[in-house]
């Protein structure tokens, strides 16, 4: 895959879910949301602006660090 279609999801430590790369957002209707090539996504259920990230996490304490299993 050339290295500008790669799709890069990164899971912050007790945070938001960054998006980075040319991807589409769907809600469950199939429109698509308006975002820029990166941007965070809400993990821990606060936001005001779901799905998109708005850094509530840090106000209510949200804790997750998930690490992919090494090989």
């Amino acid at each position: 895959m050339a290295e500008e279609n790669k799709v890069i999801i990164k899971v912050n430590d007790n945070g938001s879910l960054r998006v980075t790369g040319p991807v589409e957002l769907v809600d469950a209707e199939g429109n698509l949301f308006e975002h820029k090539e990166s941007f965070t996504l809400c993990r821990c259920g606060g936001s005001n602006n779901k799905p998109f990230c708005d850094g509530r996490h840090k106000s209510i304490g949200f804790k997750s660090t998930p690490r992919a299993k090494k090989e």
